[in-house]
């Protein structure tokens, strides 16, 4: 008889106990249900098409868990940077910042081989071959190279800005430069450094815990996406962006050595009735400046296409990215320094921050090599726009891009004004 009431009691303790545990389960459940239906209810979709059709693009081949995990081991992977830019807007300077950080990787340019080899080659497969590449490099194979270098003997003497890459230019792989120092490398110094094969490099670039790679061959950030869903690589991406009237101007002032890549960018819309206008130039005597200035309205169409991308994508999408303005980065440089290297698991120090500081307190602006990297005063490269650009290329440029410019902050000139 007491054994029956204890094994009743029993029974009636464990009832009671899973009870106690289920409440807070329901209770929770119920809350976040109704959260989430007032979050449904205050967010309308702005564009439905749009939005349904960036949903395709970021869904396609890739399940929510593989999304979770990917921002999951976000932090116990290696970390790799994609910068994404485009000519003259200050990439260079960007890259440096990660070139000289002691626990960065570096490549610089490597699309440059393909552009070489392909052009002038459709459009989309070219874009196609820069995501392919970019797939083995960040994996740390870079014999993907000989596929467009047209040799199979490549060493470290010929690619990746090999004269001012402080990986190939320090230790182990040459003694002109010590790895943990911060400042330039000096070319000269450089060059004699012996070559090496591509299988020392690969050894070096898996020490790295972060590997970074900047280019202006990417067109634009759609074809990134599955680099980004790959939870091998799980892309991080940070976009500079710049006043249109600030890179139209410097385009100009390089358009000579920019014909080509002018002509790429017009190439990828050619089949768009809205650009074909573009393709021819107004005047055979200023062909160069036509191309370049044509270039500039698809540039300022990608950026928007670009931003919209992100602005609709999933939530470890927008984790995943970081944009930068390039008047914030030379007005501000060590606030926007520790805000790069936050986002790419990186820490600063003294030096690296007095560096940034004195690439961006220089004397003047003007440089006989546009492509040069060096020290030059911010505020000079920022307004250098408004004295050498006339009142109708002004004009030109804040007409058709107008909406990029009015999304990343900058006003027009009638009522711009310098700080």
């Amino acid at each position: 008889m007491k054994r029956r009431l204890h094994k009743k009691y029993l029974i009636l303790i464990l009832a009671y106990s899973g009870l106690l545990l289920l409440i807070p389960y329901v209770l929770d459940y119920r809350d976040k249900s109704v959260q989430n239906a007032k979050h449904g209810l205050q967010q309308q979709p702005r564009c439905p098409d749009l939005e349904n059709t960036v949903a395709l693009l970021w869904d396609k081949g890739v399940n929510g868990s593989d999304a979770t995990e990917a921002a999951v081991n976000r932090s116990q992977a290696r970390t790799h940077i994609y910068l994404h830019a485009t000519w003259r807007t200050g990439s260079s300077f960007l890259g440096e910042l990660f070139n000289q950080h002691p626990d960065v990787f570096y490549l610089y340019e490597p699309m440059w081989h393909i552009w070489q080899a392909l052009y002038p080659g459709d459009a989309g497969s070219l874009q196609g071959a820069v995501r392919d590449m970019m797939n083995a490099l960040y994996r740390c194979d870079f014999s993907i190279l000989k596929l467009y270098a047209g040799s199979q003997n490549i060493t470290t003497s010929f690619i990746f800005g090999w004269k001012m890459n402080k990986v190939i230019c320090s230790e182990p792989l040459c003694d002109a430069h010590k790895r943990h120092e911060v400042g330039l490398v000096k070319e000269d110094q450089c060059a004699k450094c012996q070559k090496r094969d591509l299988r020392e490099l690969e050894r070096e670039c898996r020490k790295y815990p972060v590997m970074v790679i900047k280019g202006v061959r990417v067109l634009d950030l759609s074809t990134l996406v599955p680099l980004m869903k790959d939870p091998a690589i799980n892309l991080q991406i940070i976009q500079l962006f710049r006043d249109p009237r600030a890179v139209h101007n410097s385009r100009l002032k390089s358009k000579q050595a920019l014909v080509k890549e002018s002509i790429q960018v017009l190439r990828s819309k050619k089949q768009n009735d809205k650009y074909k206008r573009l393709l021819v130039p107004n005047n055979r005597v200023n062909r160069a400046e036509s191309y370049v200035s044509s270039a500039m309205e698809l540039i300022c169409d990608n950026w928007l296409s670009d931003m919209m991308l992100v602005m609709n994508a999933p939530p470890w999408v927008r984790r995943n990215y970081l944009r930068v303005r390039y008047e914030d980065l030379v007005l501000h440089p060590m606030k926007e320094l520790q805000r790069m290297y936050r986002f790419s698991n990186l820490s600063t120090f003294p030096s690296l921050e007095k560096f940034a500081l004195n690439m961006t307190h220089g004397q003047g602006y003007s440089s006989d090599k546009p492509f040069l990297i060096s020290s030059r005063d911010a505020k000079e490269a920022i307004y250098a726009w408004r004295e050498r650009l006339n009142v109708e290329q002004i004009n030109q440029v804040e007409a058709f891009c107008s909406e990029i410019m009015r999304q990343l902050g900058y006003e027009k000139n009638s009522v711009d004004k310098a700080p």
